[in-house]
């Protein structure tokens, strides 16, 4: 579900920029006059003598853009019921991220805006752009792991579901009470019908258009109406059952192919997965590649000649909108992850230090849909319009720039966790300065042909998925045996040195490589909290003997750097350095070679 999530929006991004570029292109070329006046064009519906009609840019803004949230609480749902916010140790830091990078944003806008005519777009620069910072995330490439992705991801989340929140109570003018009351007894006849599972489509849009409707004549934006109904829409991980029956339906079809048992088969697999996921995958292209474009194009449109841009830069509505989203996000997000970390109210997916979330609180600042949303519902003069847009512009610009360069500097400094054809060129000694000894961790014969000794740190994502490739090797040479050494990479993996103690403390049970296997296989989970759990279950005190510990544990990293160890994992194989790749192929095959030899 992540990993098809980010690939919508990163490819949508070039579709956004392009709409972006002709939505400028338009409102500066010798038609601008008709950029307003097509966007103003009326349209509506008429029904005998009841009309309802909006201009353009309002059915944009608060018809297809209801799609938009729409989806937004389509994966809202899908988070907290089967996805990353079912953890409450997952979703408390990029959910204190999310909250900090919207307080310290407003902040920032209202220190410079605060009892003036701007004061009341203080919720412009509170809200990330999901898909213009997944789409930077696709160029950083290498240097933006997919726990980032999914950190960001839950972030961008929390932080939607908080500016609709904002815009709800700040961004509502006035309350027109009979349609409201229409509005929420259409809210609650759709519950109901969710209540007694009743699925049938024309029913929920024709209601939900008319909750559209009513919602929009209350005063209330109708894009609420969108995260409502996306959170209602049901999710459910596939049953056993439905599978079993998806299955048999598949299985009759390939042994007597009919348009029946093609039509059952279709059917079935269908109803295996949930409604929510169906109605993600067909609305996502239309959201990222239409319905957010077409909003860019008809809000992004903005005058830069020399009058509105020297307006601009001495606007405090358009340095506090840059400065929001350039250093306001930045502190925000960056204190808002620091802070749960620190009195251990969560932890971090994946293996990510703080080089990476620096980058990603930089990109964060990029702010455009929901900013350029909230423009249009914070100011009605065109000309601070104008300026609250060119800031838009001008913080997601400098975000964007920030993010690059904190990603290439945290890259290139400090530890390297890579795996060694990864580093850069260097003299390294090619032989094993410690040979294998009596107080090593052994995996395997004493009188094995080849010995393989790993270089190894328990939060490297590297080794492990190094873990599995070497166990496949032991399992199919006999005549092979695995040690282990720690070369814990501090500056990068603030938990490994501590899950090495622990390690050590489970040796001195004889049950070292029962906690090997299980730090790899639980690499997310290593926090002080998690490593006794994995005491208790094999009855080790894992801190019995830290000083002790600590000292066998630099022995090994004395013996790597001797070596020329520089990142994990780095392998020798009977002695001397294995410079081809990591993957079952060639260390099966310089295996293969050291057997061969006299």
């Amino acid at each position: 579900m992540l990993r098809a999530f980010f690939k919508t929006e990163a490819g949508s991004t070039s579709v956004l920029l392009v709409a972006t570029a002709l939505a400028m292109v338009w409102a500066n070329s010798p038609w601008a006059g008709t950029y307003e006046s097509f966007w103003h064009l009326p349209m509506g519906i008429s029904f005998g003598d009841a009309v309802f009609s909006l201009d353009l840019r309002h059915w944009v803004n608060d018809g297809l853009m209801s799609v938009f949230f729409f989806l937004i609480g389509l994966e809202v749902s899908y988070e907290v019921r089967l996805g990353q916010l079912r953890d409450r140790r997952l979703i408390a830091v990029p959910a204190v991220a999310a909250l900090g990078g919207m307080l310290v944003p407003a902040g920032v806008y209202l220190a410079l805006n605060l009892g003036g005519p701007g004061a009341g777009g203080w919720g412009v620069p509170i809200a990330t752009d999901t898909a213009f910072v997944l789409g930077v995330l696709a160029v950083v490439g290498a240097r933006c792991p997919d726990p980032l992705r999914a950190f960001l991801l839950t972030l961008a989340i929390v932080d939607d579901v908080l500016a609709i929140m904002i815009i709800a109570i700040f961004y509502t003018a006035s309350l027109q009470l009979t349609a409201l009351v229409v509005a929420v007894v259409l809210l609650a006849a759709i519950v109901l019908l969710r209540w007694l599972k009743i699925w049938r489509a024309p029913a929920y849009i024709a209601l939900g258009f008319g909750l559209w409707v009513a919602t929009l004549e209350s005063g209330i934006h109708p894009t609420l109406v969108g995260i409502a109904l996306g959170v209602l829409v049901f999710v459910y991980a596939p049953s056993d059952q439905k599978l079993l029956l998806a299955g048999e339906a598949v299985q009759e079809f390939t042994t007597e192919p009919s348009a029946r048992a093609a039509r059952e088969a279709s059917r079935r697999v269908q109803r295996a997965v949930s409604v929510n996921e169906r109605l993600q995958l067909r609305l996502h292209p239309w959201s990222s590649y239409v319905i957010v474009p077409v909003f860019a194009l008809a809000n992004a449109g903005v005058r830069l000649d020399g009058e509105t841009l020297r307006a601009a830069l001495t606007s405090p509505i358009s340095l506090g909108i840059a400065l929001g989203l350039l250093l306001g996000k930045f502190a925000g997000i960056s204190l808002g992850t620091w802070l749960p970390l620190r009195f251990g109210w969560g932890i971090l997916p994946g293996n990510l230090v703080w080089g990476q979330l620096l980058g990603g609180a930089a990109v964060s600042g990029i702010g455009f849909t929901v900013a350029l949303f909230i423009v249009d519902l914070a100011f009605d003069d065109p000309a601070i319009q104008s300026q609250a847009k060119i800031g838009i512009l001008a913080g997601s610009l400098l975000s964007a720039a920030l993010g690059w360069v904190v990603f290439r500097l945290a890259w290139d400094r400090g530890g390297v966790c890579a795996p060694p054809e990864a580093e850069p060129d260097e003299e390294l000694p090619d032989v094993l300065s410690v040979p294998v000894g009596p107080d090593d961790h052994v995996r395997g014969p004493a009188t094995a042909k080849v010995t393989i000794v790993e270089y190894g740190d328990f939060e490297c994502p590297y080794c492990g998925r190094l873990h599995p490739v070497l166990d496949e090797i032991l399992r199919r040479n006999p005549d092979v045996r695995l040690v282990f050494r720690h070369f814990p990479i501090r500056t990068l993996h603030p938990r490994a040195a501590s899950a090495a103690i622990v390690s050590e403390a489970a040796a001195d049970r004889g049950r070292f490589w029962e906690m090997h296997d299980i730090l790899y296989d639980n690499q997310r989970f290593l926090t002080d909290a998690d490593l006794e759990h994995y005491a208790a279950e094999l009855d080790v005190d894992p801190w019995a003997d830290v000083a002790g510990h600590a000292s066998r544990i630099a022995l090994d990293e004395a013996s790597g750097k001797e070596s020329g160890v520089r990142g994990t994992p780095t392998l020798f194989l009977n002695g001397r350095r294995h410079k081809g790749g990591l993957d079952l192929q060639s260390i099966s095959r310089a295996v293969e070679e050291l057997r061969g030899s006299p």
